[in-house]
């Protein structure tokens, strides 16, 4: 059976010659299918690449709507942060106002003597109420005109607390005891038990016992302008509350007291009252290391 086909007659332009070509249907067929494919693709392309454009635009939109969020919480961040430190303030302030002005009462006692009827000695409970009453206002008084000092210079904690490997950061973690998630406020620095703890800044001892709630043997030392740091966790206590410090003076010894499952210091650093990442003064902190004195006198 011959196949059917189409002739296709080219004619010379010089000699005059004719000649005849013959194509077959399905070699054309063939030709058409491949166009149509080829425009088939080339569309498929062009939409592929259009789509794509589409969603490189969306994402620069998308990062740049990210960008502008992340800096408004930056600000917003910074204001609750002045907030936090002006609150702590306040707080400090009403605290001894309220404490003056109970010891003044105390001291004045009421208005009309003869009407509290008939005079007693005060028992032996009463009195030791009396004492740790005035102990606390005599410390948070200190603990007040230390901060006040502290307050125009700012006393940054830029020293490692205790010479040691960094165990566990400033994140959220799995508790060791019960397994589950829990933030940890500040950092852990692992070190043998005994080895000295040493304050990170200028400032005044605000509380330094031992403490429920798994801190153990725990030390607040306040350095002005809201700032403040925790050293948790330790054997032994070697100052008092009200003491006023020097950067990198001894104030403890490495332990596991509390809830730990090793010896190391659990280290925070507060703004406000707010616990903040302590790493971004420690990476750019030496430890203390006393240096020899080279002349007697000195």
């Amino acid at each position: 059976m011959k196949q059917e086909y189409f002739v296709v007659v080219l004619a010379h332009s010089l000699r005059g010659r004719l000649r005849r070509v013959h194509i077959p249907h399905t070699a054309v067929y063939a030709v058409l299918g491949l166009a149509l494919l080829g425009c088939f693709s080339a569309f498929g392309f062009v939409a592929s690449y259009a789509r794509m454009v589409g969603k490189v635009a969306n994402y620069n939109a998308l990062k740049k709507e990210a960008d502008s969020v992340k800096a408004r919480y930056q600000n917003l961040l910074k204001v609750v942060g002045e907030t936090n430190v002006q609150m702590a303030s306040l707080q400090l302030y009403a605290k001894e106002v309220s404490v003056a002005y109970g010891i003044k009462q105390k001291l004045e006692g009421p208005s009309d003597i003869s009407s509290e009827g008939k005079m007693m000695p005060p028992s032996f409970a009463e009195s030791l109420q009396e004492y740790n009453y005035l102990v606390n206002a005599d410390k948070l008084a200190i603990a007040n005109r230390r901060s006040r000092r502290l307050g125009a210079t700012k006393a940054l904690p830029n020293l490692w607390p205790v010479e040691g490997r960094l165990m566990d950061g400033f994140a959220h973690r799995t508790d060791p005891f019960s397994g589950e998630g829990a933030f940890h406020k500040g950092v852990d620095i692992t070190a043998p038990t005994g080895t000295k703890v040493r304050t990170t800044a200028d400032g005044v001892v605000v509380q330094s016992e031992m403490v429920a709630g798994g801190y153990g043997r725990l030390i607040i030392v306040d350095h002005g302008g809201g700032y403040q740091t925790y050293y948790a966790h330790l054997s032994k206590i070697l100052v008092h509350a009200g003491q006023e410090l020097r950067r990198g003076e001894v104030i403890g010894l490495v332990g596991s007291s509390g809830r730990t499952t090793s010896s190391h210091l659990h280290y925070e650093v507060r703004v406000g009252g707010a616990p903040i990442n302590p790493y971004k003064y420690l990476a750019n902190s030496n430890v203390f290391r006393q240096v020899p004195k080279d002349l007697p006198f000195q």
